[in-house]
């Protein structure tokens, strides 16, 4: 059988680390870097006799979430243990929800691939439920033994559960990445994958396309990078599709992706709820959240990616994609909003054109993030202002903006008008002396000419281009244009 006879059946389980200054049942510090257990409270460690208290700011980002992704909040949820033993878990239980969530349900609409062949989806959310994160095992730093650290234990998170609605790898880190654009949209999580702030787990399974029943699955742990995300799910796809043609089963189990050999190995079998035990945490009242709370932080939510989109296109005039670029991030969405603010919106669409052309092929290769662009929104405002009114031609706007890359003009919102003043770049729009450059270029391509005459389309082409050299581009092509034709014409 071909792997197209095979259908891919993906849910994804997220980590977001809540953005909070402390811990969520504890006042020791969320700062990432510190040297181990210098953060780990009476409450973290499990001391005897401690009970925990829980962290409003954390409550406030989970009901931010649900609004965010149109689910319900939960008017009563309530907090459960979940029993387990690992050494970096000194309770022996994890405090977590299971079934009253505070977040439950919702959908996120995410776009797969670009361009014509790139389409939209919409993922289910099954919950998003608020938990404690374990310590950490430090196993290289002790020969022979393992060390335990537990500044992380404590740490807030939001775990995010998707309902099994993906069918590739593609589609996963498209939901992945959009949902990761979103926390951080929504200022609840920092997003710092190096740091373990968004980490995913991937529920994989695979079944004969045309069956009902899902197959078994293998949860993919920890995963923390959107490329070690689609590799490791290829992998178990190809191995899940190999061994069951083989003959063999596929048993339900937690594995890790080993980077180095881009495989999946076994890790543990797979425990099931019951296995946990869960019962709800006697040291912790139940979560009630009451509407006038959640019309508080209604109101106070941003706009979001979906409606500034619809927006862009409706006011602005963008197209689909278009607006979908300029909305992946926050950060993008806010350059490009700042630059349209300084250039005027009749000016939008230029705008959209050059942060994500030249801006974004700059920031790509000098790997640089758009907080840290050279090019700031007024200078890039005022260069595509230029343009527009015909001082420079597009293609000076390009030296212009190399310019401005390169840090002349200093910072100042009027950098562009200086740099085209300084150079002497403005366009040529005198006729007479454009006219000039056309004679001189005819007289010197005189087989151009006769080819264009002889019904060579390609060679008024060459032509266009040599007066645009001649006049150091500073010419407007379709005065140009306008003029040659005349000439040949004549």
């Amino acid at each position: 059988m071909s792997r197209s006879d095979w259908e891919v059946v993906i849910g994804l389980e997220v980590h977001a680390q809540l953005n909070t200054a402390s811990k969520i049942f504890s006042g020791a510090s969320t700062a990432f870097g510190a040297e181990p257990n210098r953060q780990a409270s009476a409450v973290d460690i499990a001391l005897p006799g401690v009970l925990p208290v829980l962290n409003r700011g954390a409550v406030e980002r989970a009901i931010r979430f649900g609004l965010a992704i149109g689910a319900h909040v939960a008017d009563k949820s309530v907090f459960a243990r979940k029993n387990y033993f690992y050494p970096d878990l000194p309770k022996g239980y994890q405090i977590s929800q299971m079934d009253l969530p505070v977040v439950q349900g919702g959908a996120i609409t995410i776009r797969v691939g670009e361009g014509e062949a790139g389409y939209e989806k919409t993922v289910r959310l099954t919950r998003a439920h608020l938990e404690e994160d374990a310590g950490k095992s430090l196993h290289e730093d002790f020969h022979g033994m393992t060390g335990i650290d537990l500044n992380r234990a404590g740490t807030p998170l939001l775990e995010i559960v998707s309902e099994p609605d993906m069918r590739s790898s593609a589609e996963a880190v498209a939901y992945a990445r959009t949902l990761h654009a979103l926390v951080r949209w929504i200022d609840i999580c920092d997003g710092n994958m190096q740091e373990g702030s968004f980490r995913c787990d991937a529920n994989v399974s695979v079944r004969k396309k045309g069956a009902t029943e899902y197959g078994t699955r293998r949860e993919i742990k920890n995963l923390n990078s959107f490329r070690f995300l689609q590799q490791a799910i290829d992998f178990e796809v190809q191995w899940q599709i190999d061994t069951i043609e083989d003959g063999g089963r596929v048993h339900q189990a937690t594995v890790l992706f080993d980077p180095d050999t881009g495989e999946t190995r076994m890790m543990r079998s797979k425990e099931d709820a019951h296995d946990y035990r869960y019962f709800p945490d006697p040291d912790l009242l139940p979560l009630m959240i009451a509407p006038d709370w959640k019309a508080r932080v209604q109101a106070e939510m941003p706009e979001l990616p979906g409606a500034m989109k619809a927006r862009f296109i409706d006011e602005w005039g963008l197209s689909a994609y278009d607006a979908t670029t300029l909305t992946a991030s926050k950060e993008v969405a806010d350059f490009y909003q700042a630059t349209v603010a300084a250039a005027g919106t009749a000016l939008a669409k230029p705008c959209a054109n050059w942060v994500m052309g030249e801006l974004a092929a700059r920031l790509n290769k000098a790997e640089l993030d758009i907080t840290e662009s050279p090019v700031a929104p007024a200078q890039l405002a005022g260069l595509v202002a230029r343009i527009a009114d015909n001082t420079i031609s597009n293609a000076i706007g390009k030296k212009v903006f190399e310019a401005l890359w390169n840090g002349e003009g200093g910072g100042k919102a009027d950098a562009a008008d200086e740099i085209i003043d300084r150079q002497g770049l403005k366009q040529v729009t005198d006729s007479a002396a454009i006219e000039a450059m056309i004679d001189a270029v005819l007289a010197a391509n005189p087989k151009s000419v006769d080819e264009f005459r002889a019904g060579k389309e390609k060679a008024f082409n060459a032509l266009v281009g040599q007066v645009m050299k001649a006049s150091k581009g500073k010419a407007g092509p379709a005065q140009v244009n306008e003029l040659l034709k005349k000439k040949l014409g004549g």
